[in-house]
């Protein structure tokens, strides 16, 4: 049977429910606001009704009279809220005439409320709603967008506005999340809504303590003048000679490494850790590796720009874009075996990369453009990628060590 229950008339208005509109698009409701989208709900609200054509009430007679008895155990005349019937009466020249469902309508949004179960809801809404706007009455509009956000955190609003409250108060205060100094309030916390924060944020604050260049989940410090935690930078001196206090291999703050302002001549940036733990020893270089899509925060050490710098990554696309991403900040920085003679010289160990890209890369040489174009193109095959640590590492090491030399 393809007529409409009262299953799916609660269905009709649950929909509602789920789309906001029975908690934001409502004449005189909590969460009204003008230019939200769809048009506001008007009761009393009609919903859609299918029942048995005039044939059918007399060809499937008993299963329509069960039909309408649903309906009316369902309504509100039986239950005392919820929807209304309304009638009609028929003529049929088999069963005469007799009166039946035209259309359903419900009476109040109490009604359609009661009718899925949301009473309670609804008006723990408009309490959080009302103390909301209270504190923040520029929040208004984004409640009206987000009415079920603002449920799924019910219980959590009380530590949401005093987050807003101190970083309002404190606006590009440059310290740590951990430092925010709110009752009941933990970094843990901060860092589950960094998303829900940035929203409400980006209506609170004023537009000078908003850096709007940054943006995203792990830019919300940037963006708000909080502090960050310091970025690392791994390096290994391969000269025994300018060891410092000893030690050759470390990770430091990469504002601390840029006063170190090392004495070596010549220094090659790597992705394979264990390629550049391997390298033995080399006059007047260093190596450092792992920084990945983050070559860019070598822009913050200026004694690079004074040496020789020598890039090193896997022969794929994304080789090539972090190359193209290093020259964008160091444009003197030379590639290492990432040729096309390398390439094809180790044709049986390439590989397959997962996910290329096909970005196009304004820093490359001639050459290596044209060979980022065969990858990118799949003109090699698909998605080709020769990795670092497949070259031989004695070969490598004599090649970057002859380059190192030659530039001195």
């Amino acid at each position: 049977m393809t007529w409409t229950t009262p299953a799916d008339l609660r269905a009709q208005v649950q929909k509602l429910w789920d789309s906001g509109q029975l908690l934001r698009n409502v004449e005189g409701g909590p969460a009204a606001v003008p230019g939200t989208g769809a048009p506001a709900l008007t009761f009393p609200l009609r919903l859609r009704l299918r029942g048995p054509a005039p044939r059918e009430l007399a060809t499937r007679h008993a299963e329509a009279s069960d039909w309408i008895r649903a309906l009316e155990d369902g309504s509100r005349s039986s239950l005392g809220q919820g929807y209304d019937i309304v009638w009609s009466e028929t003529a049929n020249r088999l069963i005469g005439r007799n009166r039946t469902p035209s259309s359903i309508e419900v009476p109040t949004r109490v009604d359609a409320l009661a009718l899925i179960g949301k009473v309670e809801d609804a008006a723990r809404f408009a309490s959080l709603a009302s103390g909301i706007t209270e504190r923040f009455p520029q929040l208004q509009p984004w409640i009206a967008r987000k009415p079920l956000t603002v449920l799924d955190e019910r219980v959590a609003w009380p530590h949401i506005l005093g987050v807003l409250a101190w970083l309002s108060a404190n606006p590009r205060s440059g310290r740590y999340l951990r430092e925010i100094d709110v009752p009941g309030i933990d970094t843990k916390f901060i860092e589950a809504r960094k998303t829900l924060l940035a929203e409400l944020l980006d209506l609170v604050l004023p537009a000078d303590a908003i850096d709007e260049s940054r943006s995203g989940v792990a830019e919300f410090e940037a963006r708000y003048g909080l502090k960050t935690k310091p970025a690392l930078v791994r390096f290994r001196i391969l000269d025994p000679d300018l060891a410092i206090h000893g030690l050759t291999d470390l990770t430091v703050r990469i504002d601390e490494l840029a006063r170190l302002d090392l004495a070596v001549h010549c220094v090659l940036i790597g992705e394979n850790e264990i390629t550049g733990l391997a390298l033995p020893a080399i006059p007047r270089t260093a190596v450092g590796f792992g920084l990945g899509y983050a070559v860019d925060l070598l822009a913050n050490i200026p004694w690079l720009r004074d040496r020789d710098v020598v890039y090193w990554g896997d022969i794929d696309t994304h080789g090539f874009r972090i190359l193209d991403r290093l020259r964008s900040i160091l444009p003197h920085a030379r590639s290492m075996l990432m040729d096309r003679e390398t390439l094809h010289a180790l044709k049986a160990y390439w590989t397959s990369e997962p996910a290329p890209t096909i970005a196009a890369l304004d820093h490359l040489t001639p050459a290596e453009a044209r060979l980022y174009d065969d990858l990118r193109y799949d003109r090699l095959g698909r998605a080709v990628r020769l990795e670092q640590e497949r070259i031989p590492l004695r070969e490598a090491t004599a090649i970057f060590a002859a380059q190192c030399l030659i530039s001195e």
